[in-house]
């Protein structure tokens, strides 16, 4: 039997104490001082008597269950598979079971400013094991309550869909009626967990707890949210990159027309504020209009007269999780002609050498062949589809903020230190996205959206125009990498060589495969410093490996005259077997185990003359992901993605269904930006504004079929949101080099008129 542990280190995880009113409260510490607020459309009896909410899990005295859920939502479907783990230990029926969005909270939530994030695909895989523990102990407590009430041995009770029993007395109670007694019990040490064959609601699809309020329209977004005597704010931003705010030349002009309260200059940061990681905004000092609505807001925005001026070059040292780096930010007006000259002239130099096996320089000396590739990718906006807004509403007692963002717990101390407040004195409370893809981890608006309710005394909405949105940041760097492998005169391959950078950063992984299966191995990489602001975007840095390497090593195996899937297994294999270095940071058993079942399910080797299939493979977020992309081309040389067939080992699924719909998401996602996706920038300037100029994937250009099939295991959930992305991008270039006989190497790979070249 499977066990976990209630307490950690010197304090009691979980605690429970009395309610006001009937029923139970445990205490669980990551999933504290939550707040319902029940709608009537749930279409059930509630409790005569609700609770006070301070904890994660309630029980009314009727038995109905509210589990709330911690982490933000915004769309990975977290806000129904968490409640869902819980809800499996506690052995409660779903139908039984009300779920509510947490507000943020530090001090109840305590696990620092990762408690209560979305990204990096690692909600459920961190909170696997408290979620359980949380169900698992309430369902302990009744049954210990039913056994002192019936005065017989807890081992002797069993429970089942919200009620407890003892066959041999022929007892039975519900939930509701024993939770009462149940607060007076002692929490154990440790409680038993189901075995993963006994689960009845794990693993079985459920639908959206908010799906009916998505599709009916429902005030769930931050761009819905509405308070008495709120006013519209926008921000005007210098018109490029290392350019700055000089001077507001019309304010008086401005503050005169129809509906505007106010427009002035802020600083986003105070002077001498040291920056943490996600700190990240474009532009550091902003020219704010305040008015009633946002038709008068937007009207007067396009007023505005402005100067702005050179920005300098500066350093400064930054708080990455609690280790000091230093940033550079490089003065001028930047432009992507000058990015690609500046990376490809730093591959003719000496890099940074981050791992070595063997003797590469030896073997490709010795080489009786070498291939040789260069791959780019270029700078992407996140267009989500909600763009940027936040609610603030600042005044003399409280700091409320309400709105879309990933991690609260990495804002909130900005906040305080720009206001001037305490953190205690600071409430989030968290709406749905409308997407986020990391973009929402850099929540700049937040503090820009408290400076102005702070500035102009009143309750304030902050809005991005998409035209803000797309041109201010935070994008995805661009990067390149050069691929290199050695052939000896039997034609196997005998070394391989990576060279990889990008601005501001390298997206290098030197211990992923195929590191650990070449004898001879040599990864280097390079930075540049730019004053264009990036950051994370769907998985980071991955996106752009996975499909450089995907792609180069399709073309190994074509040149060894090996299938590409057998080609990929027989290296997994070496790294199984005889594996080469000691960091290799993935599972090659696991990485083939996706390989094989994405050969099965596509029927690889049975493909129509006409249909161009193309394969890839990557490991992220400790998940394994395959695709098999069928395309075929029509008369006037356009794509059609026919199929995807998808494998993904992601340990055990919670919500098979939702996981379905993330993993086709990431690949409708992954297909539109490898299409279509970049961003240019010429003199510091986005060249795109808008969608008019920045290609998207439209639904027509869908692959026709997606299937997705998990590996079957019982490893414990690791993460989903971004694996199925990276691999994408190697399928699409392997299936069109098959459909028109030219490698891609550039993303993106269309140009605007979805026209193959």
């Amino acid at each position: 039997m499977t066990t976990i542990k209630t307490q950690f280190n010197r304090r009691s995880f979980l605690k429970s104490s009395a309610l006001t009113g009937g029923g139970l409260m445990l205490g669980f510490s990551w999933f504290a001082g939550c707040k319902a607020s029940v709608k009537e459309e749930v279409g059930m009896v509630l409790p005569d008597e609700w609770f006070d909410i301070n904890s994660y899990l309630k029980i009314g005295d009727n038995g109905i269950v509210t589990i709330f859920s911690p982490n933000p939502e915004f769309g990975q479907n977290i806000k129904t598979a968490m409640p869902m783990i819980v809800a499996e230990e506690l052995d409660i029926d779903w139908k039984d079971v009300i779920v509510e969005q947490a507000p943020y909270s530090q001090k109840l939530f305590p696990g620092g400013p990762f408690g209560q994030f979305s990204g990096g695909s690692r909600g459920i895989m961190m909170k696997w094991d408290a979620l359980r523990m949380a169900g698992a102990s309430a369902k302990h407590l009744l049954k210990a309550a039913a056994a002192q009430k019936w005065e017989v041995p807890i081992e002797e009770i069993t429970t089942k869909s919200g009620k407890v029993f003892h066959e041999k007395s022929g007892q039975s109670a519900g939930y509701g009626a024993l939770a009462r007694a149940a607060v007076g019990m002692e929490v154990p040490e440790e409680v038993p967990l189901k075995e993963p064959k006994n689960y009845q609601l794990i693993g079985n699809s459920q639908k959206n707890v908010d799906g009916k309020k998505i599709v009916t329209g429902a005030p769930m977004f931050g761009i819905d949210y509405q308070k008495e005597g709120m006013l519209v704010a926008m921000v005007v931003s210098p018109p490029a990159f290392g350019m700055t705010f000089k001077s507001l030349d019309n304010a008086a002009e401005i503050k005169a027309m129809p509906g505007i309260k106010d427009v002035f200059s802020f600083k986003t940061y105070n002077d001498g504020y040291k920056k943490s990681f996600f700190d990240v905004n474009a532009f550091p000092e902003l020219i704010a209009v305040v008015g009633n609505s946002t038709w008068e807001v937007m009207n007067a925005k396009k007023a505005i007269k402005a100067s702005w001026t050179a920005t300098k070059a500066s350093s400064a040292t930054i708080d990455r999780f609690g280790k000091d780096i230093t940033v550079n930010t490089p003065a001028g007006l930047e432009s992507t002609v000058e990015h690609n000259r500046q990376m490809e002239t730093l591959f003719s130099k000496p890099l940074k050498v981050v791992r070595k096996d063997g003797d590469p320089a030896r073997v490709f000396k010795e080489a009786a062949k070498i291939i040789e590739r260069s791959y780019s990718a270029p700078y992407l906006a996140h267009n989500c589809m909600e763009p940027m807004n936040f609610f603030a509403d600042v005044n003399e007692n409280q700091v409320h903020l309400a709105g879309p963002l990933q991690a609260p717990g990495l804002i909130e101390p900005v906040v305080a230190a720009r206001l001037g407040v305490a953190e205690k004195d600071i409430k989030i409370e968290m709406t749905r996205m409308g997407g986020g893809f990391g973009r929402r981890a850099y929540a700049h608006y937040v503090v820009e959206a408290a400076i102005i309710s702070q500035q102009v005394k009143a309750p304030v909405k902050l809005m991005y125009t998409r035209e803000d949105d797309m041109t201010n940041g935070i994008y995805r760097p661009t990067y390149q990498a050069i691929y290199r492998a050695a052939l000896d005169d039997k034609n196997n391959l005998v070394g391989l060589h990576i060279k990889a950078g990008g601005i501001p950063e390298s997206p290098l992984f030197a211990n992923r495969f195929p590191a650990g299966s070449i004898d001879n191995y040599l990864a280097e990489e390079f930075a540049i410093d730019s004053n264009i602001t990036t950051g994370a975007f769907r998985a980071p840095r991955s996106n752009f490996m996975a499909g450089a390497e995907q792609s180069f090593l399709d073309e190994i195996a074509e040149a060894i005259g090996k299938d590409p899937i057998d080609f990929r297994l027989e290296l997994l294999k070496r790294a199984t077997d005889q594996p080469v270095g000691e960091k290799n940071d993935y599972d090659a058993e696991r990485y083939a185990g996706v390989l094989k079942l994405v050969k099965e399910k596509s029927n690889w080797s049975s493909a129509s003359a006409k249909v161009h299939r193309g394969v890839s493979a990557y490991f992220c977020h400790h998940t394994y992901a395959a695709h098999v992309l069928d395309m075929t081309i029509d008369d006037e040389g356009q794509p059609t993605i026919e199929n995807v067939t998808c494998a993904i080992d992601c340990g055990i699924v919670v919500n098979p269904d939702a996981a379905k719909n993330m993993a086709e998401g990431g690949i409708i996602d992954g297909i539109g930006n490898a299409f279509y996706g970049e961003m240019t920038f010429k003199d510091g300037k986005p060249a795109k504004s808008n969608f008019h100029e920045y290609r998207m994937i439209r639904m027509s250009e869908a692959p026709k079929n997606i299937e997705v099939h998990f590996v079957n295991n019982e490893i414990s959930p690791t993460g989903l949101g971004e694996p199925p992305f990276p691999p994408i991008f190697g399928a699409i270039a392997n299936a069109m080099y098959k459909a028109t006989g030219n490698r891609r190497y550039h993303q993106p790979f269309l140009d605007g008129k979805a026209v193959l070249g």
